[in-house]
């Protein structure tokens, strides 16, 4: 996305006014009163910011024209929804606006697109969220919301999966300075057991070489579908022992599997 270019929806950027917060507060009673010479002023004055904003998204593959529409979509909003009482900046409320409506742009327009009723339970999820948070104090559990919103538990938590970016199963999420954890280390194995890899192959005597708590771990996560931190607290060790105990067993299982095979 070049955002360093000069024109962006018809927009000479580097011609882009700069309005003062004293100027700002002048022109609001006039933008209420539905004064259209004064909302273009402050719309314009603020382009800047929604520019600003854009860097923030940039990497993505996303045409910058298209942000940029939609992020002045967030600025008109801010204008209208603003109270001049609260007692801050237009752009402390507007910066939040903006990136909402980009975000929900992006979210829309996902590759892997997400029903109009997923969606929709989706961000009744995130209201519902933030009003218990405040309630509460603390961060609420997936059965509290929805109890909140009167929907079944399985419905709030596919519809807030469903619009979550897709990342990689090889995205580290930790490192100990050793190996580093992978979010396909968390995963947990739902298939049926006659399914699962370790029983199609035979590794009966490769197991009956590893030491008791390697032949532990290997069967918690394999054959029970367990994961790395589930194993970790029923054993008592971290999860990073858990995973580097679990990668040297399986590299001495696949040597032996591959010295008896030749």
């Amino acid at each position: 996305m070049a955002l360093n270019k000069v024109e962006i929806c018809g927009v000479d950027t580097s011609s882009l006014p700069v309005i003062t917060n004293e100027r700002m507060r002048e022109l609001f009673p006039l933008v209420h009163a539905g004064d259209k010479q004064a909302r273009d002023e402050f719309v314009q004055g603020n382009l800047r910011l929604v520019l600003s904003i854009l860097q923030r998204f940039g990497g993505r593959g996303e045409n910058a024209d298209d942000l940029f529409q939609v992020g002045c979509i967030g600025l008109i909003k801010a204008l209208d929804n603003f109270n001049t009482e609260l007692g801050v900046r237009f752009s402390t409320y507007a910066v939040p606006m903006i990136i909402g409506e980009i975000r929900r742009y992006l979210r829309d327009n996902n590759a892997i697109r997400v029903s109009r009723s997923l969606r929709d339970t989706a961000y009744k999820a995130m209201q519902a969220r933030e009003k218990l948070s405040t309630e509460l104090k603390r961060e609420p559990t997936v059965t509290e919301l929805a109890a909140e919103m009167q929907v079944p538990r399985e419905d709030v938590v596919f519809a807030l999966e469903a619009i979550q970016d897709p990342v990689s199963l090889f995205e580290p999420i930790y490192n100990d300075g050793g190996d580093a954890l992978y979010i396909m280390d968390q995963v947990k194995d739902e298939k049926d057991m006659d399914e699962l890899w370790l029983q199609n192959i035979a590794i009966g005597d490769a197991m009956t070489r590893l030491t008791d708590r390697e032949r532990k771990i290997l069967r918690m996560r394999f054959y029970d579908g367990k994961t790395q931190m589930e194993v970790a607290g029923e054993i008592g060790i971290s999860q990073a022992q858990v995973s580097r105990l679990e990668k040297n067993a399986l590299a001495h299982m696949r040597k032996h599997v591959e010295a008896t095979g030749s």
